[in-house]
């Protein structure tokens, strides 16, 4: 349910959120292994560990088509991540690590609710709709970061990566039971790969730049076993689709960012990253192919992103620092696409964020507080008026333990 730049999370981890992600440039943790590889030989000897409550808020509107409104029933997620680095032997230029990330969903449950009353529906009688879905998607990310010389380190992660993804939406006629009927609510798994190169250049002691690439994520496709009628169009004067096991190519799309961190002074530092993320490639078009040549258009219509984050760090002390971030995207959703959307409403834009860490010894503790405020798009086609929202809060921690 992590439905944030799109279904990506801004950042993994208390330090990174706090930034609002902020992070190209500037890394702070062994969550870097998934944003900047390069960073892993830049927070030296450490492992970290981070758990974030995620509560979303997701609601569809129908009171255009004469129907209700409803708000998504789960809304308390938790998202896990471990991390770690280390040098390679005796070296101090080549550093391995990496650890097991959440970093992507979406999902909504919407009750049972009125669609359009009879006096409003096509068939003339009450349309009933309801909506399920859920993308989890973790990434185990081995890393190795070479400081090629004492302003440059070049990382590489090699990302493994899982994901787990169900989908269900119903519209029934009350009274003949004729259905829009589309439930691969079975949840299926597959397992995908791809690469994140990264780079650390240092201009002096006040600034930093920093990019990295990170591949298309190939998957193997996601199957089903449906029964007759799990996919039903017979109420828009379709067919109902045959038993059998049918299948869904969805794949994770590439992305580059860049970053600049400043230091104007010792304690304070300001880093800036600029993010595109390939959302049409894996998100515009999407099939679901069964048996004897049957398929099911999902078509989201995804456009790519441009994801702009910045964040200031205060080190109040040796021991305690201050943070906070802004991350801005245009949704990836408009007017256009929202009725393709109502169980994939990644459509937040603003994000805001605050966090702090306190230093003991070889310990840390960080704490990340973010708040998206609601975003909502109304259906220009397909159910004209209809209205997706969501708004986002999160709170996290993380506990990291540093051997130098």
């Amino acid at each position: 349910a992590q439905a944030t730049n799109g279904y990506q999370l801004i950042g993994i981890g208390s330090y990174q959120k706090s930034l609002g992600g902020a992070v190209t440039a500037n890394p702070g943790s062994a969550m870097t292994a998934i944003t900047n590889p390069a960073g892993m030989i830049r927070i030296g000897k450490r492992a970290d560990f981070s758990m974030e409550a995620f509560m979303p808020t997701r609601g569809t509107d129908f009171s255009a088509l004469g129907g209700d409104a409803v708000e998504s029933d789960a809304d308390l997620y938790g998202v896990p991540a471990i991390g770690w680095t280390a040098p390679v032997g005796e070296r101090d230029d080549l550093f391995f690590g990496g650890g097991m990330y959440g970093t992507s969903g979406l999902g909504v449950d919407y009750a049972e609710t009125l669609m359009m009353p009879a006096s409003a529906s096509f068939t003339g009688n009450d349309l009933v709709w309801d909506g399920y879905s859920n993308i989890a998607f973790w990434q185990m990310a081995p890393t190795l970061a070479w400081n090629a010389s004492d302003t440059l380190s070049l990382g590489v992660a090699v990302n493994i990566d899982y994901q787990q993804v169900s989908f269900e939406q119903r519209i029934t006629d009350s009274v003949t039971g004729a259905r829009y009927n589309f439930d691969l609510s079975r949840s299926s798994n597959a397992f995908g790969l791809g690469v994140t190169l990264g780079v650390l250049w240092d201009l002096g002691d006040a600034w930093t730049l920093g990019a990295t690439y990170k591949s298309k994520q190939h998957f193997s496709s996601l199957e089903y076993n449906l029964a007759a009628g799990d996919i039903d169009l017979t109420l828009v004067g379709g067919p109902e689709f045959p038993g059998g096991t049918y299948s869904l190519d969805l794949d994770f799309p590439q992305q580059a960012s860049f970053g600049v961190a400043f230091r104007p002074v010792d304690n304070w530092t300001i880093s800036a990253d600029i993010k595109w993320i390939d959302w049409s490639d894996t998100m515009n078009k999407l099939a679901v192919h069964g048996p004897d040549g049957y398929r099911f258009d999902m078509d989201p219509g995804w456009d790519d992103q441009t994801v702009f984050a910045l964040g200031a760090e205060w080190n109040v002390t040796k021991d305690f620092a201050l943070r906070a971030g802004f991350n801005y995207a245009e949704s990836p959703i408009d007017e256009s696409n929202a009725a393709n959307n109502l169980i994939l409403p990644g459509i937040v834009e603003e994000h805001f964020t605050f966090g702090f860490d306190y230093r003991f010894s070889h310990w840390e503790l960080a704490f990340h507080y973010m708040f998206a405020p609601k975003k909502s798009i109304t259906a220009s086609n397909g159910f004209p008026g209809t209205t997706i929202s969501l708004e986002e809060t999160s709170l996290g921690i993380n506990l990291g333990y540093r051997w130098d």
